[in-house]
């Protein structure tokens, strides 16, 4: 996995503790704890829980996932499993989200 910098080029001067802490400790460490757990599996954990947050970084982990291996296929199917846990309009923003970036190429 290339080395995270996003919190430092987002938040370095305004809150450089939690920039150092995204960039080093969460997408330095526990990102890179492949024989604990893999990209793809981590990609898909992050991406079900962000989900289920409705949050606004699904999308930039969207990304990381297909870039980490993971299947249009894989990803409609946990898209559709949790719409019954989290809701169907989190499922659908999710899925317009998944369309766009695993239809690209």
């Amino acid at each position: 996995m290339a080395k995270q910098t996003a919190g430092r080029d987002n938040l370095g001067e305004f809150a450089p503790q939690f920039a150092e802490l995204n960039d080093d400790v969460l997408f330095g460490e526990v990102w890179s704890r492949e024989s604990e757990l893999s990209p793809h599996d981590r990609s898909m954990i992050t991406c079900a829980s962000l989900m289920t947050q409705g949050a606004p970084q699904l999308e930039a982990h969207l990304k990381m996932a297909k870039q980490n291996g993971v299947t249009k296929t894989e990803m409609v199917e946990l898209i559709t499993h949790l719409a019954f846990y989290t809701g169907w309009p989190k499922a659908w923003s999710a899925f317009t989200l998944a369309k766009e970036i695993f239809n690209e190429d």
